[in-house]
């Protein structure tokens, strides 16, 4: 297990490596079984993990970025492109038609009736409303205010003094010297010591003890406990690394030397041999076959073609001599080129007048 090297320093001493500020043997003698329980819990969770991280690197280098290469190239030609053409060739224009539409079949009606018919029925209602007004405030200037003014002054003479009177001096006084002095006295006697003794009693019944359990044995044991799954889970990695490894030179020593050392002793010298023993020898022979059914060949269509040959001069007759300057037959000139071009018809010769 791996502990801090670095020891903690108290005025001019220095504390054990193993220990921390304000730990004690409780701490100490839990720390080292804890991490071994947690150790043996975390490294097949660990190896389990290398194992999932290297067969998710495989998978993507396999098959995900392939795949995603595939799909990109997919979505850009199936969604991309005829979006772009979509966009471009019927959306733009349809845009602009559609705003010049609400340009000038929305927007320019809309200003005139604005302008002609609104802006001067409402220039109407604003000035009978502003005589409106200034009607109504002339009327309640001169009537309803001192009518208000009246009645706010009979309303606070028979209402309002006589129940201010009744509160001041009968209600306040009977409540403060009949239940808040009684109260109070009560509270302060009475109810202030009992409570300040429950909670001395609460505190050092309760309190306390929980307080010293949670400080001396659950708190070093949670700080415990997730040191040592991060100690666990480092070990673990090299344990699980260590293990890899070891696989990888048994595998090595078990199926990769005695397959080099088959490929290199065996197969390389038994495919040299069968290469010049075998293979070369057929490969020879095989070019001297065909070069033998070539010439064969060559000479037997030679023979049929002077055969066919013959058969046509003794039905049909020896070829006319060609007088001097004759073009063989099937054989043109074309207009104003020597080219001779097989097959092609003669152009009619035209000659052109000559202006006098």
């Amino acid at each position: 297990m791996e502990r801090d090297k670095s020891p903690t320093v108290y005025g001019n001493h220095q504390a054990p490596a193993e220990y921390e500020p304000g730990e004690g043997c409780l701490t100490t003698a839990v720390r080292i079984p804890v991490r071994i329980v947690v150790l043996l819990i975390v490294l097949p969770v660990r190896i389990g993990w290398d194992v999932l991280v290297i067969g998710a690197r495989a998978l993507h280098r396999v098959t995900l970025r392939p795949l995603g290469r595939a799909l990109g190239w997919l979505g850009r030609v199936l969604l991309v492109i005829p979006s772009v053409w979509l966009y471009g060739t019927v959306l733009t224009p349809l845009g602009h038609a559609l705003v010049w539409l609400g340009r000038y079949g929305l927007v320019v009606p809309v200003v005139w009736v604005f302008r002609s018919v609104f802006a001067p029925v409402g220039r109407g209602v604003a000035w009978l409303a502003d005589a409106t007004g200034s009607l109504l405030v002339r009327l309640y200037e001169t009537l309803l205010t001192p009518l208000g003014h009246g009645l706010a002054w009979l309303a606070k003479a028979v209402l309002v003094r006589p129940w201010a009177a009744l509160w001041r001096f009968v209600l306040v006084p009977l409540v403060r010297y009949g239940v808040v002095v009684p109260v109070v006295w009560t509270c302060r006697n009475v109810l202030a010591p009992l409570g300040r003794g429950g909670v001395w009693l609460l505190r050092v019944v309760l309190v306390v003890p929980v307080s010293w359990f949670c400080r001396r044995v659950l708190v070093p044991l949670g700080r415990e406990t997730v040191a040592a799954f991060g100690v666990a889970w480092r070990v673990a990695g090299h344990v699980s690394r260590a293990l890899g490894r070891v696989l990888a030179w048994l595998a090595w020593n078990v199926l990769g030397r005695p397959a080099r050392w088959a490929y290199i002793t065996v197969c390389t010298p038994l495919g040299h041999w069968l290469r010049d023993n075998l293979w070369a020898p057929a490969a020879r022979t095989a070019a001297a076959v065909g070069r033998v059914a070539r010439d064969t060949l060559r000479t037997a269509r030679a023979t049929i073609r002077q055969a066919r040959r013959d058969v046509w001069r003794t039905l049909v007759g020896a070829p006319r001599p060609r007088k001097a300057g004759e073009l063989p037959e099937g054989l043109t000139r074309t207009l104003g080129s020597t080219t001779i071009v097989p097959g092609a018809e003669p152009a009619p010769e035209i000659s052109l007048r000559k202006r006098g």
